[in-house]
């Protein structure tokens, strides 16, 4: 069995279900912040649903689903299609198809069968159409500092959540020249220039808690 896994045609579908697995693993113990990441992929997929008009893309399960959750579907549909696919060849043929028409057929048939995937579960997680905002909505919103510190010209990155509760990562710099925002401080995001947000100090970033 190891051996019909391992064999180079098949090794692109085996790493396909490995990376699957991998993904999950990091995202069921929080490595990378995955989990809070889901709410920057809502944005992702639901502007291109918008772009699509709800047409091709929307077969794929584009803007059905997170695009990570996506990417995590069709990676397992893609090993086990490909996987399957050679076990059918070589019971009829004694030999596995090579890997560069293996790989491409079965890219071909998990496309469409993702879609078919995303859509009962897109009845479940009704996150990307019901949820997905824009980047401007985070203006007003108080964020936290989360690593190093922003100053003018050196920007932080900082953690904000949105009118749904999701959680997304952008990055500050203060709004103020010679201010400085430190890590775990609490501030406003006032404006937004490009992918920069500019933002002030709530103003409680020194003071003092108890059992400090």
């Amino acid at each position: 069995m190891f051996e019909f896994w391992l064999a180079d045609e098949n090794v692109i579908f085996s790493a396909a279900l490995a990376l699957m697995l991998l993904i999950g693993l990091l995202q069921a113990i929080g490595v990378g912040d995955f989990a809070d990441g889901i709410g920057v992929d809502a944005d992702i997929d639901g502007d291109m649903a918008d772009a699509s008009g709800g047409g091709l893309l929307a077969v794929f399960g584009l803007g059905r689903l997170p695009l990570l959750m996506l990417i995590v579907i069709f990676l397992a549909i893609f090993g086990i299609v490909g996987l399957s696919g050679q076990h059918l060849w070589a019971s009829l043929t004694g030999s596995l198809m090579t890997a560069w028409i293996a790989a491409p057929v079965a890219a071909f048939a998990s496309l469409p069968l993702t879609g078919l995937v995303a859509r009962p579960l897109a009845r479940i997680m009704p996150r990307d159409e019901t949820t997905a905002v824009g980047i401007d909505t985070l203006i007003g919103r108080f964020a936290v500092v989360q690593t190093g510190n922003a100053q003018s010209g050196s920007a932080a990155r900082a953690r904000v959540k949105d009118m749904h509760g999701h959680t997304h990562y952008v990055m500050v710099e203060p709004d103020n020249a010679g201010q400085v925002l430190v890590e775990g401080e609490e501030i406003l995001l006032i404006r937004r220039e490009n992918d920069l947000f500019m933002a002030i100090s709530r103003g409680n970033a020194h003071v003092p808690r108890l059992g400090d």
